[in-house]
């Protein structure tokens, strides 16, 4: 029988790090959750891009500017109750992204990773019809969840609750409270994080952006980190445990590596697909576009039989509104903002708030002495 409800006092009050990687394992399977954030985000150019693996520590010290809704994706498809759905306080409210934030972002600290989160602001017009494809995706998807609790199936109960993740205003909101409350900078972006990210980095604010959406790269980023936020550890289907990989792309190997330019990456995300014309030129996939860009000269050739105005969606990966004038300050942690937020309106235990607090008080005392300032 599937259990319909979760005991969040008694699972989450007392959460830490090794605690969050068992509920990884129970709710979801990390796997599962990058082949759904590959689907529903970015260009899939994945297996072409060059990468070398690294481990937290390469990050000491270091600024990333961290996609926040790639981040809170990932957190609200895999912190679930059993039953499929997300966890939720006594009134209803979500708090699936609010464990994640309290568990995985000290363990970032901890290493020396600074993160600074940036959050979408007003899509393009271009993204209306991705838009209503993930819109409509996911409500194919919510009939699919009914039937499967139906059949008590919770196999499938796990499969389709994860593709009717929706990231509300509130949940948005609420994150933005906890991360500044915590001393971390929140920027916002004027329209894509993608593409307020990539400015970041490529002006030296920020050391690389983490994310799982490639479309970070057609917005020129220099470099970017996969899984950053995943836990270090994740269960195979023979039930070892093996440690997650960090992806790290430098956008100069990535084109070097394929023998083309910035220009014809683009050329190339938008031949397969990218959030602006979902699924790209019928037919064509990452190698055969890489082919295509590579031998014919111009983008009148390239995109000679393509049905659907690809000088635009071109433009947009040069002309995205980015805050240039973004100032990136970390402070110090505000323990009453914290409690009032967590303990009071979330209803997190004070053993859990109090917790919290002491592991960011602990990082902000170690970056003192390593004369860091608060944070950075």
């Amino acid at each position: 029988m599937i259990q319909n409800c979760v005991n969040y006092h008694t699972l989450f009050t007392s959460f830490n790090v090794e605690r969050l990687e068992e509920v990884y394992m129970l709710y979801g399977n990390i796997f599962i959750i990058l082949q759904l954030i590959r689907i529903y985000m970015g260009v899939k150019l994945s297996e072409l891009a060059e990468y070398k693996n690294v481990d937290f520590s390469f990050f000491k010290n270091k600024k990333v500017g961290v996609d926040f809704s790639n981040m809170c994706y990932q957190f609200l498809s895999s912190i679930r109750s059993p039953d499929g759905t997300p966890l939720m306080n006594d009134k209803g409210d979500v708090t699936s992204h609010l464990v994640g934030i309290t568990t995985r972002i000290p363990k970032l600290l901890s290493f020396g990773v600074k993160p600074v989160f940036v959050f979408d602001g007003e899509p393009p017009k271009l993204k209306t019809l991705e838009r209503e494809n993930r819109k409509k995706k996911k409500t194919e998807a919510e009939k699919k969840l009914k039937d499967a609790r139906e059949r008590e199936d919770l196999d499938a109960v796990l499969k389709y609750s994860k593709q009717t993740v929706r990231v509300t205003p509130e949940i948005i909101e609420s994150s933005k409270k906890l991360l500044s409350a915590m001393g971390l900078p929140v920027i916002q972006s004027p329209s894509e994080a993608d593409a307020q990210g990539a400015y970041l980095c490529r002006e030296g604010k920020v050391y690389c952006v983490a994310s799982s959406d490639f479309d970070n790269l057609l917005f020129g980023s220099p470099r970017m980190v996969s899984n950053l936020t995943l836990s270090e550890k994740r269960r195979m289907s023979s039930g070892v445990y093996v440690k997650n990989e960090l992806k790290f792309y430098e956008l100069v190997n990535v084109l070097k590596n394929l023998g083309i330019s910035q220009e014809q990456l683009v050329m190339l995300g938008v031949l397969v697909g990218t959030d602006y014309n979902p699924g790209g030129v019928h037919g064509i996939g990452p190698k055969k576009a890489l082919k295509i860009v590579k031998e014919l000269e111009t983008p009148e050739e390239v995109f000679e039989d393509a049905d659907f105005d690809w000088e635009k969606i071109i433009e947009v990966f040069k002309t995205m509104k980015v805050d240039k004038k973004v100032s990136i300050e970390f402070g110090k942690p505000n323990p009453d903002s914290i409690y009032k937020l967590l303990a009071d309106k979330f209803e997190f235990s004070e053993e859990r708030v109090e917790k919290l607090i002491n592991e960011l008080e602990k990082q902000k005392d170690e970056n003192s002495q390593r004369g860091l300032g608060e944070w950075g």
